[in-house]
């Protein structure tokens, strides 16, 4: 049983905030559901695959969507093992998705031992050593000592037992203060994301398959630069924000059913002419983060076969630029 507690995360509850959470309450209203039960699963489906693929790959994971879809259908991926296995990892866990609780800190546990078993020793077990919040090779902050964490967390269940804040808040809330505790040895990102998935949820059941993961990932500098700013202010009014932003694009603007036409490998290829050098796509893509670009968009479409370097034998070499193969060149006319 939940204790109570006295604890008020440090939150400034800003116009904008305010704002954002009337836009998305009025646009989630608008979304009708789903009358054709085989589209309902298609499309669920479908946005499983990016949330998972999005919150993996912003842990460095980087398997591709059809590299995902083929371990879901229980195909063989050829792919570095630790990557496969947090894929499966991952599917698993949200096959538990609609069984927990999001203020149950068993569950919380549980989850976690599913998502990072065989990947780490202390898997659904709160860590035992110091751990930061990682930005790339950057450390953006320190976790509390591994001691307090219980009482922290317990803390923080409390609060989301007790408080009256909206959903939408209490749920960003709810994901700064954990990724600030940093309760786990590893898997604390991906941990926080599918939390506040899970408290939204349970408000509206809609936001099981919106995946919100996957625009984080498309704004990832942004996502460690809200973090960094909390770390500095102690007011988690900035991720807040940050995080009500990126909800009310994902329902504004809710996956097709064909999602190659809007996945960021997709966007480069439409943007690619002739050869061009990585600047030269970037810059046409809006583009800042080199890891982010890397990451996101260059490597999957070179993994899919999409398009080419043109001095193959030398990756980094400073005349490299990058073309469109055959094979991209007909997926882009399908």
């Amino acid at each position: 049983m939940t204790k109570k507690t006295t604890y008020q995360p440090p939150c400034t509850i800003t116009p904008e905030i305010l704002n954002r959470v009337a836009e998305i309450s009025e646009a989630i209203g608008r979304l009708t559901v789903l009358t054709d039960q085989a589209r309902a699963l298609r499309l669920r489906r479908i946005n499983r695959i990016r949330t998972i693929r999005g919150s993996l790959a912003i842990e460095g994971n980087t398997l591709t969507e059809a590299q995902i879809t083929a371990i879901l259908d229980g195909k063989r991926v050829i792919a570095p093992p630790r990557e496969v296995q947090e894929v499966k990892n991952a599917l698993a866990a949200y096959d538990r998705f609609y069984t927990w609780q999001p203020e149950a800190e068993k569950d919380l546990l549980e989850a976690h031992r599913i998502l990072m078993s065989g990947l780490i020793d202390e898997a659904g077990l709160y860590r035992h050593g110091g751990v930061g919040v990682m930005a790339g090779q950057q450390v953006i902050h320190m976790a509390p000592a591994a001691k307090r964490v219980p009482r922290l967390m317990g803390d923080l269940f409390s609060w989301l037992v007790a408080t009256d804040a909206h959903p939408l808040i209490a749920s960003s809330v709810f994901h700064y203060e954990f990724e600030f505790i940093h309760p786990f040895a590893d898997g604390n990102g991906r941990m926080g994301r599918l939390w506040q998935s899970l408290i939204l949820a349970r408000w509206n059941p809609l936001f099981a398959d919106i995946p919100v993961e996957s625009l984080i990932f498309e704004h990832q500098a942004e996502y460690y630069q809200a973090i960094q700013e909390i770390t500095q202010q102690t007011d988690s009014s900035p991720f807040i924000a940050f995080m009500l932003r990126m909800i009310l694009e994902a329902v504004l603007f809710p996956t097709p059913e064909v999602t190659p036409e809007v996945t960021p490998e997709v966007r480069l290829l439409s943007v690619l002419t002739g050869e061009m050098t990585r600047q030269q796509l970037k810059e046409i893509l809006g583009l800042r983060d080199d890891e982010h670009f890397r990451k996101a968009y260059l490597l999957p479409a070179l993994n899919a076969g999409w398009i080419e370097m043109t001095v193959p034998d030398k990756p980094r070499s400073s005349r490299q630029k990058y073309r469109l193969t055959d094979k991209g060149r007909r997926f882009l006319a399908l």
